[in-house]
C-alpha cells in the first residue's frame, strides 16, 4: 500500500477508485466499501484509494463540544496497517484544518479528486457527506459526473445482527468493555500497537512477569479497567497472554498518565522489551480486584491465567 501525505506528492495512480472518509476502526462496513473499491478497480485494471483525515475532524471543527472528548478506536498507525491488511492500494492523509475544512465540495471535486487524483469512479457509503458545510453526496456526485468524466456509485447500509454498523457504537461498546461485540463489529480483534517496556515490578516479584505497551496518542480510545485474554504478535510470532488495565496509575504512559497496562504473556520472553508488538483483544474475563497482599494477587492471577488458558482463541 502507497501512503501520500501530501497532495502533491500523488502520482502514478493507474484509474483510480477514490472513496473518502474518517475510517475509524476499519469495520465491516469499511471493509465491504474497500473490497468494492478493490472489485471496482480490478475490473478497470485500476487501483483503489481511500482519503482520510489526520487529526479527526471533529476534533478540529468542535474542539469545546462533540470533539472534546472523542476518542478514537484506532492510533493513525493502527488504522494503516488495518486498511493495509484489508487490501487498500493507495492512502491519501490530509491534514484537516480550519483552512482546509473551508473547502467547498466542488473544490473538493476538482481540486483533488479530479486534478490530483484522477479518479475515474467515486464510491460513497451510506449517508456520506464530504465538503464545507456537508454539501456533498452521492447526489452532488452524481450530478458532476458526466461532465466530470467519472463514475459515481453508492454503497447502501451495512448491517450485522439486524443493528446499524458504525465507528460511534463500536466505541461505545469499547467504553463498556464489551470486546466482543466490539470485535464483532470490527470484523477483527480491537487492537493496540506500541513499544514494549518492562512491566510491574509488583508482578515479577510475584513470578508472574509483565511488560507494558505504550500508546504514542492521546486520542485512542482504551477500554475500562479490568482484565483481558489477549494475544501478541511481536517479530511475526504470536503469543496468548492476559493484559490488565487499571487508572490511578502515573509509571507507564506519557500520553495517558493515569493508565497502566500490564502483559503477561503465557510464553514470556524478556527481550521483546523496546519491540514494537501488536496486541489483539479477545475477551473482558473480570472487573479490577484490590489484593490484600502478593498471596492474594497471585492466587488471583494465577485462577485467570488457567481461566485464559481455556479459552479457544
Amino acid at each position: 500500500m502507497k501512503i501520500f501525505r501530501n497532495l502533491d506528492d500523488i502520482k502514478d495512480i493507474k484509474n483510480a477508485v477514490v472513496t473518502t472518509g474518517s475510517f475509524d476502526g476499519v469495520h465491516i462496513g469499511h471493509k465491504t466499501i474497500i473490497n468494492r473499491l478493490n472489485k471496482l478497480a480490478k475490473d478497470i485494471k485500476g487501483e483503489s484509494v481511500l482519503i482520510t483525515f489526520h487529526p479527526h475532524p471533529r476534533r478540529v471543527l468542535y474542539p469545546q463540544t462533540a470533539g472534546k472528548d472523542l476518542l478514537l478506536i484506532n492510533s493513525q498507525l493502527e488504522k494503516i496497517e488495518l486498511l493495509r491488511k484489508a487490501g487498500l492500494d493507495n492512502l491519501v492523509i490530509i491534514d484537516f484544518t480550519l483552512d482546509f475544512a473551508q473547502t467547498t465540495s466542488l473544490d473538493f471535486v476538482n481540486d483533488i479528486l479530479i486534478n490530483k487524483i484522477h479518479a475515474k469512479k467515486i464510491v460513497v457509503g451510506f449517508n456520506h457527506f464530504f465538503g464545507h458545510n456537508r454539501e456533498g453526496n452521492y447526489d452532488f456526485l452524481h450530478a458532476l459526473a458526466v461532465d466530470h468524466g467519472f463514475d459515481v456509485e453508492e454503497i447502501p447500509e451495512q448491517d450485522i445482527q439486524n443493528e446499524s454498523v458504525s465507528s460511534t457504537k463500536i466505541r461505545k461498546a469499547l467504553h463498556e468493555g464489551d470486546i466482543q461485540r466490539a470485535n464483532a463489529y470490527l470484523d477483527h480483534q480491537y487492537i493496540m500497537i506500541g513499544q514494549l517496556t518492562p512491566g510491574s515490578d509488583m508482578c515479577y516479584k510475584i513470578g508472574l512477569p509483565t511488560m507494558s505497551i505504550i500508546i504514542d496518542e492521546d486520542i485512542k480510545l482504551i477500554p475500562p479497567e479490568g482484565v483481558y485474554a489477549i494475544s501478541l504478535n511481536c517479530k511475526d510470532q504470536y503469543y496468548r497472554g492476559m493484559l490488565n488495565i487499571r487508572h490511578a496509575c502515573t509509571k507507564y504512559q506519557p500520553l495517558h498518565p493515569d493508565i497502566c497496562i500490564d502483559i503477561h504473556l503465557f510464553d514470556f520472553d524478556k527481550k521483546f522489551v523496546g519491540e514494537t508488538a501488536t496486541v489483539f483483544f479477545h475477551k473482558r474475563i473480570r472487573n479490577i480486584v484490590n489484593f490484600k497482599d502478593n498471596e492474594h494477587m497471585r492466587t488471583q492471577l494465577t485462577k485467570d491465567k488457567v481461566m485464559i488458558d481455556d479459552l479457544i482463541y
